[in-house]
């Protein structure tokens, strides 16, 4: 069953970057931001990080951590935070736990073929880790301003 708005963070424990392993339900205390992505290094996917990484400064002033999830291996986010000097952790799905509980994987036609992938989506939670905002089918271009908006508004 897919997240509502009002609904806790999902109570699990994943691994990201830098080594660690978060356990969700810990975030609590801060806004969160947990943004699911298609594809390291890919051209829509390295603008949203960008613009993310950029505004990191106006997101932590109000206390906002981000995530950022896709089935990419360790490897290849480890890669890509350090090529994008990505200031917040990536969290490797390649088991869908996380994908799933957000309801995140979707048909799409990828060249002609149809494949199952994670549509661009974001989820913002309020310091009490309850879902405030989603957005599904998203723009890269911009989104993260858009977000930061949002969370203004807490």
């Amino acid at each position: 069953m897919p997240l509502m708005l009002g609904d806790s963070l999902p109570s699990l424990t994943v691994q990201a970057t830098s080594g660690r392993t978060i356990d969700l339900p810990s975030l609590i205390g801060e806004n969160i931001v947990i943004y699911f992505y298609p594809k390291d290094a890919t051209p829509g996917c390295t603008t949203e990080a960008q613009d993310f990484r950029d505004l990191m400064p106006e997101f932590e002033q109000l206390n906002c951590k981000i995530l950022g999830v896709s089935r990419d291996t360790m490897n290849a986010h480890e890669k890509f935070k350090a090529n994008e000097c990505l200031p917040f952790e990536l969290i490797s799905d390649v088991d869908e736990h996380l994908c799933q509980a957000f309801d995140v994987i979707k048909m799409k036609n990828m060249y002609g073929k149809n494949v199952m992938g994670i549509e661009r989506s974001t989820f913002l939670f309020n310091a009490q880790g309850q879902l405030q905002h989603e957005w599904r089918k998203v723009k890269a271009q911009g989104h993260a301003a858009i977000v930061l908006s949002a969370l203004k508004q807490l």
